[in-house]
C-alpha cells in the first residue's frame, strides 16, 4: 500500500533512511556521515522538515507499507519552478520485491496530477544498484551536469499515462 506521510511515521522513515543508506555508503565514507544517533536525529529532522510540506507547498511524502510495516519512502518538492525527487528508499530486507516500483509510479502520478512534466535527482555515483533502478524508469543523465560531487544528475520526463 502506498500512501501520504504523516508526523506519526518520523521514527521509521529515519530508521529505514539510515538502514538503507548504510547498504550503500559502507565502505567508501564513513560510517559517521550515514550513521549514529547524531545523524539519526539530523535525519529525523529532515524528514520532519519533508512531511509538513504539503502538495500545495510543491512537496510530497510517500510511504510504502507492508502488512503494517513501513517498507519504503519517498520524497518530493518543486521549488522555483523545479521539481526534484529528493529521496527514495526501500528497507533493503524488502528490495527486489516491487516496493521502489510503486513508489515510483505513486510519484508519476503525483507528478501528472500537479503537471509536472520533467523531474531531476541525484543519486550517490557508488549506488549502481539506483541507478540501475532509475535508467530503467526512463531516468537519463545530464551531459550538461554530470555530477555534482559525489552524485550524479538524472533527468526524467514524466510519460503520458499508458493509453494516451
Amino acid at each position: 500500500m502506498i500512501r501520504a506521510a504523516h508526523a506519526a511515521d518520523l521514527d521509521a522513515i529515519a530508521a529505514l533512511h539510515t538502514r538503507a543508506r548504510a547498504t550503500y555508503y559502507q565502505g567508501h565514507i564513513p560510517e559517521q556521515a550515514y550513521a549514529g544517533d547524531a545523524e539519526i536525529r539530523r535525519t529525523r529532522e529532515g524528514w520532519s522538515r519533508a512531511v509538513a510540506r504539503t502538495t500545495a507547498d510543491g512537496g510530497g511524502v510517500l510511504c510504502a507499507e507492508r502488512d503494517g510495516a513501513l517498507t519504503g519512502v519517498a520524497a518530493f518538492r518543486t521549488e522555483d519552478g523545479q521539481t526534484t525527487l529528493t529521496q527514495l528508499h526501500v528497507d533493503p530486507d524488502h528490495w527486489r520485491r516491487g516496493t521502489g516500483a510503486a513508489l515510483h509510479a505513486a510519484c508519476l502520478d503525483a507528478w501528472r496530477r500537479a503537471g509536472i512534466r520533467r523531474v531531476r535527482l541525484e543519486v550517490y555515483e557508488k549506488n549502481l544498484r539506483a541507478q540501475a533502478f532509475y535508467a530503467a524508469h526512463g531516468w537519463r543523465p545530464d551531459p550538461a551536469a554530470p555530477g555534482t560531487g559525489s552524485h550524479r544528475v538524472l533527468w526524467l520526463t514524466v510519460p503520458e499515462p499508458s493509453g494516451q
